[in-house]
């Protein structure tokens, strides 16, 4: 892979992971119940926490991936702290899809009761789950494969 392919996509990591964090600080704030809030009542709220740390593993999950697009650059490809960074992502997908079914979960017992209308968070939900999934499942099947060719590089290393 070419340097500057990497390099946009580091770039492309860095966006995301600004964007994200973005939306994380302001989104909370625009939202309908928190019209007459103070801040501190506004982000302690028990799901804007739970979401808070779920997207720890979402930030672990991009840096993981950042260093995987570094090793990449170095034509580092064919290591094991390329296997070890893949099966970061994956396990961060996996915790994703956790916190995302609680989620859901708290969705659906919460918001219930208080009549609201959750078919738009449950759809995100879902979406985020499937996602999830997604990328889980693409580590796993890359994470098997590199450690394959890791595996046969060390066994024709340790030949020749």
């Amino acid at each position: 892979m070419k340097k500057s392919s990497t390099i946009f996509l580091r770039v492309v990591i860095v966006l995301i992971s600004i964007v994200a964090l973005a939306i994380m600080i302001r989104f909370p704030m625009t939202e309908g119940r928190a019209a007459n809030l103070d801040l501190f009542s506004i982000y302690a709220d028990p799901f804007i926490v739970y979401m808070y740390l779920a997207s720890i593993a979402f930030f672990v999950a991009l840096y993981q991936a950042f260093k995987l697009l570094g090793y990449i650059g170095k034509d580092r490809v064919f290591s094991q702290a390329s296997v070890n960074a893949l099966r970061t992502i994956k396990y961060c997908a996996m915790i994703l899809i956790g916190f995302f079914v609680g989620a859901e979960s708290y969705i659906f017992i919460v918001s219930r009761k208080v009549e609201e209308d959750i078919a738009g968070g449950v759809l995100m939900g879902v979406i985020l789950i499937f996602v999830s999934a997604v990328v889980a499942t693409a580590a796993a099947v890359f994470e098997r494969t590199l450690q394959n060719a890791v595996d046969i590089k060390s066994e024709n290393d340790l030949t020749v």
